[in-house]
């Protein structure tokens, strides 16, 4: 790591690897159901929508297409974490 890199840089160095680095970020936080299906359909074939997944959810993050998920999504995949861990 250089040593102007933060700790928080090489948490998302990732990021510079995704499919959105190639659309405007509004297209990942849109307003409908349309507009979900369309920031899915770039996230389906991306090289880190694992690791950006994980980062919406350990984040907790509660806008916006994460990892190809909408915010419903990950919500349901944080209470079935929380139900598997026997936690509430």
């Amino acid at each position: 790591m250089q040593y102007h890199e933060t700790i928080e840089d090489a948490a998302t160095i990732w990021m510079a690897a995704g499919n959105c680095r190639n659309y405007p970020p509004a297209v990942f936080f849109p307003s409908d159901g349309v507009g979900v299906d369309r920031a899915r359909k770039i996230c389906v074939n991306c090289p880190v929508a694992a690791q950006c997944l994980e980062y919406a959810l350990a984040e907790r993050i509660e806008h916006g297409v994460w990892g190809g998920c909408s915010e419903r999504e990950r919500r349901r995949i944080q209470k079935r974490r929380r139900v598997e861990l026997g936690v509430r």
